[in-house]
């Protein structure tokens, strides 16, 4: 006997939603405790799987922000100002030199003239600037070894012009009571020559001395004011019989 026909199977886009359909309908078909069970747990899987996500991603963004990242090294700083608290070296201040003298040496030498000498130079080295003395000349009463004042006149040999000055006996004590007879250098003489002055002592001939010391030595007569002991007064008594 013929059998019935099947009925044609579904095709296209109806056939799709078929399988949907009928879970729906079988959904339908549970008791409403069920129902709830089976939502209850899709909404968990669903939430908990949004959950990892997130954890995954803090995870993976932790990780690369942990990386170390490359830093260059900075460059040399040009023209900076010095820190104003590092000590500065201090400065290196030598001893002050006296000025030369300026003497004129006439008479039998070789090379008359005005010559310039270091301060404290003697007349022995006013005639080896001026060449030394002629044979034949009389240096009989030539002291070589007198200190030399500064602007003095050293004649060689010959006798000074009438009316002319006598030669500077220099620096020290003179043969009469009145003291040196020519100005003292502060920068050159000795604690006996200084003590030789009126009114100086050996104690303050000796402060003399380690102030031109300490000092460097004296540049002008007004700086006698600043040694211990010598006051107003005795600053004026000295500052006729003494040169820097």
């Amino acid at each position: 006997m013929p059998t019935a026909a099947e009925p044609p199977r579904e095709a296209g886009p109806e056939a799709g939603r078929a399988f949907p359909d009928r879970l729906d309908a079988l959904r339908d078909r549970l008791p409403p405790w069920l129902r709830a069970t089976c939502a209850l747990h899709r909404r968990g899987v669903v939430a908990l799987a949004a959950l990892l996500a997130l954890a995954v991603a803090l995870a993976l963004q932790h990780h690369l922000a942990a990386r170390p990242q490359p830093v260059a090294a900075p460059g040399s700083v040009t023209g900076a100002e010095p820190s104003p608290f590092r000590p500065r070296p201090a400065a290196v201040s030598g001893p002050t030199t006296a000025p030369p003298i300026v003497v004129d040496v006439g008479g039998k030498v070789r090379d008359p003239g005005v010559h310039s000498l270091p301060a404290g130079s003697r007349v022995a080295d006013a005639l080896r600037a001026a060449g030394g003395v002629r044979p034949g000349a009389d240096t009989d009463g030539l002291n070589r070894a007198r200190f030399l004042v500064d602007g003095e006149q050293l004649l060689v040999g010959v006798d000074p012009p009438p009316g002319a000055a006598p030669p500077a006996a220099g620096p020290g004590p003179a043969a009469g009571a009145g003291g040196p007879t020519a100005p003292v250098s502060l920068n050159t003489a000795t604690v006996e020559q200084l003590d030789a002055l009126p009114g100086v002592g050996p104690v303050l001939a000796q402060h003399i001395v380690d102030h031109r010391a300490g000092s460097g030595g004296f540049r002008s007569v007004e700086e006698l004011r600043e040694v211990n002991g010598i006051g107003d007064r005795r600053f004026a008594d000295l500052r006729d019989l003494v040169r820097p």
